[in-house]
């Protein structure tokens, strides 16, 4: 980060979707690190931003009024029993890569699930991409799956590997999940602020 940098951190607000589809346009548009073909519609993003934050956190980071870079967890399967596992993403605006933005956004996100109980993360990622794997190693994920060319995009065939890091212990009576609308408030503030 540069000095005269003061970044604030937030829960994302479904007022700040066309701000969120300028950053993640680019990934859909120019690279194979999203499988999208088609950069979803600002509605779209409000609707996956209140579906996200109805269970878990969506956060962005800001630089004055500019947004520039946004992380969250979603629900990795729907069946119950996967309740504990999330998968996480994170994605920075072009200009603002390599200040470490991205390992606070983590970092803030991590904190806030460990709170909820969550004790698996998962981050799914194409392959090659070694940025993004070294991104993940720094956080202790371990790469614990690797599919063959089941990703195809801007006529090219990818692979895709999972990443999974352990947050919390695996208790033989599970902890209840905790989501975010019924998180502490105030702990969610002190953790986006710190």
């Amino acid at each position: 980060m540069k000095n005269n940098e003061k970044i604030i951190f937030r829960l994302a607000k479904t007022d700040d979707a066309e701000k969120l589809v300028e950053i993640y346009a680019p990934y859909v548009k120019n690279t194979n690190i999203t499988f999208e073909y088609e950069v979803p519609t600002i509605d779209e993003f409000k609707q996956r931003i209140t579906k996200i934050l109805s269970k878990f956190p969506y956060i962005v980071a800001c630089i004055g009024d500019e947004i520039v870079g946004y992380t969250y967890a979603s629900t990795f399967r729907e069946r119950q029993a996967y309740n504990w596992c999330v998968e996480t993403s994170i994605y920075i605006n072009e200009k603002y890569q390599g200040r470490k933005i991205g390992e606070i956004l983590y970092t803030k996100l991590e904190a806030i699930l460990k709170l909820q109980n969550i004790t698996n993360l998962v981050a799914s990622i194409t392959y090659p991409n070694p940025q993004s794997i070294a991104f993940h190693e720094k956080f202790n994920y371990k790469k614990i799956a690797h599919f063959t060319k089941c990703g195809y995009k801007q006529n090219c065939w990818y692979d895709m590997v999972f990443m999974e890091k352990m947050i919390n212990k695996h208790e033989t009576l599970a902890k209840e999940i905790i989501y975010l609308p019924d998180l502490d408030k105030n702990l969610v503030e002190k953790i986006l602020q710190k």
